[in-house]
């Protein structure tokens, strides 16, 4: 059956609730930065800054568990720019430790950063904010992740 993409853009603002954290993630090379809202877009907490390794990652999911146990949210999301290949560790983490993990068009979060504020500044953690805002208001994918045989095959062609 196929959807047309407002059908498919409905369904994942509905896949949002209101005990939903919506958590919006910028990618870099070396240093992350997250910052969350909720259901409606009110932005919670201050913005955090995290490495992309395993001590990063754990610092980003307490970060997670602190923000929902202040205001009473039991779901978390996270979404992030694809960038490059440096987004694959934290995903492929996020994944293994069963949280909804998706992903959002670098295109769209640009127009999207200048359709919020009016200014072509870029900055990592304005960007953060896009990237939540855009979740919330259904602009992502879920992520596909190779597994098994396809990851071996893909480092296997990439060497």
């Amino acid at each position: 059956m196929k959807f047309k993409l407002f059908q498919i853009t409905n369904q994942r603002i509905l896949n949002i609730t209101t005990t939903h954290l919506v958590v919006g993630i910028d990618i870099a090379k070396e240093t992350h930065v997250a910052r969350a809202v909720n259901f409606r877009g009110i932005e919670l907490g201050r913005h955090l800054s995290f490495s992309n390794d395993a001590k990063g990652f754990e610092q980003l999911l307490a970060w997670i568990r602190k923000l929902q146990n202040q205001h009473s949210l039991d779901k978390v999301i996270i979404g992030m720019e694809p960038t490059r290949h440096y987004w694959l560790n934290l995903a492929y983490w996020l994944v293994d430790k069963g949280v909804e993990t998706a992903v959002v068009d670098p295109f769209k979060v640009k127009k999207n950063k200048e359709n919020r504020d009016n200014s072509q500044t870029k900055h990592d953690i304005k960007d953060a904010l896009v990237i939540a805002d855009m979740m919330k208001n259904g602009y992502y994918s879920f992520v596909r992740l190779a597994t098994g045989t396809h990851k071996s095959l893909r480092v296997l062609m990439t060497s």
